[in-house]
């Protein structure tokens, strides 16, 4: 006989413990995981000297080398995850392989792997498989190329890197990576930043998979590509990117700095001039991180490929600084319809940033707003805005999201980005413990189908992992 009026039951949230952190949650640790919410591994960072990775597969931790961060670890301390690896130079292969004597290892297999130059470049394909050879030569293995990978030629994988940055008086080795694929910490530029960092701090990156358009171009010049099929709204596509899939050019990726409605005007002069045989994708930019706090207004932004930092200036400035328990969320594929209209796209364009600090605002910034892309912000006028939000809180974005926990009682909502509203979300009855500054929760999709996926949440000020499936 068949079960009826099972619908409570198939809707119940309920929270599931996981295998406890091995350090307990104090103040500035923080956990950094993949924006795109599909990869297996989050980092947790719980001093400078001390990180452990969480295998979601597993539930299991396993400790890494030491980040080895500069300065006095703190308020402040924070991270953002990329989606792809370094660069890595081949030195040979040839059309269903790739040699390289970089330390990659086989947590590759299965990814995808990009060709950045050589024969190949711009050519993805999956990795079925590796020979790693510790010290020596390993090889990845592919379906068969167009060409057969030379000496030189290089490519990433899709293994996320993660970024940390330290707080106190910043120094050489205060903002470092972490480099999945190679097991790898690298020391990265400071320069461009406040000589000390501290107050609370959070970072994003919008270096994900999503491609927010695709074509064939009609024409183009030295520094545009132009589709004269288009209708697109004016500058809306500005600081995302354009990559050549196909066709003359293919490979070359840069940063959009202006659009018409037909026309793309890239920020630095193709080196292989586009034409009609030219097939495009313009996705979200993967040389792009952001990062605010420190108890000011300013935005800073980093660029991967140059490994250099810019103060933003936005056409309409934050209203005012995030505090305590803010947060900072690109929004990338939402899946409504609306958001991802070509001709007018909001999937993509924005960054989501409860302001903190007891306050029960959600400051919003388009990237692509302003004159020429300068960036804007917006202090989001939502209905029923009287959730505060202070010391304690985390906020992770996931499709049409952006889900937040609560200072420090455990209570959990969910903010629509193409509504506009705040609704409750499930409330994890185990209690929680006192608040403490760093992000912790984040969230996995199970399937990369956005059907089967939970919200991870770390407890302040204890070891406890829980999960809540989200439906």
């Amino acid at each position: 006989m068949a079960t009826q009026n099972n619908k409570p039951v198939l809707h119940r949230k309920e929270w599931q413990f996981m295998t406890p952190a091995p350090v307990a949650s104090a103040a500035a640790m923080f956990v950094v995981f993949d924006q795109n919410d599909v990869d297996n591994l989050a980092l947790y960072i719980t001093s400078n000297t001390s990180a452990y990775l969480y295998h979601h597969d597993e539930d299991a931790w396993v400790q890494i080398a030491s980040p080895a961060l500069a300065g006095t670890f703190g308020a402040g301390a924070c991270g953002a995850s990329s989606r792809w690896s370094n660069t890595v130079t081949a030195n040979g292969g040839s059309t269903t392989t790739a040699t390289t004597t970089a330390a990659i290892t086989g947590i590759c297999i299965g990814r995808t792997v990009r060709f950045l130059t050589g024969a190949n470049a711009g050519v993805e394909a999956t990795i079925t498989g590796a020979i790693i050879v510790p010290g020596g030569t390993s090889t990845i293995q592919f379906a068969a190329l167009g060409a057969a990978v030379a000496n030189t030629d290089t490519f990433i994988v899709s293994v996320s890197t993660f970024y940390v940055l330290g707080a106190g008086t910043l120094a050489a080795g205060s903002f470092r990576s972490y480099d999945v694929l190679t097991a790898t910490w690298t020391s990265l530029t400071i320069t461009g930043l406040p000589a000390t960092w501290g107050t609370d701090g959070v970072m994003c990156c919008t270096a994900g998979i999503s491609q927010f358009a695709t074509g064939t171009a009609t024409s183009g010049t030295s520094t545009t590509l132009t589709n004269s099929a288009k209708a697109w709204a004016t500058n809306q596509w500005c600081n995302s990117q354009v990559r050549i899939t196909a066709g003359t050019g293919i490979g070359q990726i840069r940063t959009i700095a202006t659009n018409t409605g037909t026309v793309l005007t890239v920020s630095a002069a193709w080196t292989v001039t586009p034409d009609a045989t030219s097939v495009y994708a313009i996705e979200s930019n993967q040389d792009h991180i952001y990062l605010v706090g420190n108890n000011a207004v300013t935005m800073y932004r980093y660029s991967r490929a140059a490994n250099t930092w810019t103060t933003l200036a936005p056409t309409t400035a934050r209203a005012a600084a995030p505090a305590a328990g803010a947060s900072l969320n690109w929004v990338g594929k939402t899946g409504d319809a609306n958001w991802a209209l070509e001709a007018d796209i909001k999937d993509g364009r924005y960054l989501y940033s409860v302001r903190g600090g007891a306050s029960t605002v959600i400051d919003r910034y388009d990237i692509a707003g302003g004159t020429a892309g300068a960036g804007a912000w917006l202090a989001l006028a939502y209905p029923g805005a009287t959730e505060t939000f202070t010391t304690g809180s985390s906020a992770d974005w996931s499709g049409r999201y952006i889900y937040i926990r609560k200072d420090a009682t455990n209570r959990f909502f969910k903010f629509s980005v193409r509504g506009n509203y705040m609704e409750a979300l499930a409330t994890n009855l185990y209690a929680d413990g006192a608040a403490v500054l760093g992000r912790k929760i984040w969230v996995k999709d199970y399937d990369g189908t956005d059907t089967l996926k939970w919200l991870y949440s770390l407890r302040n000020t204890g070891t406890e992992l829980h999960r809540l499936p989200l439906f």
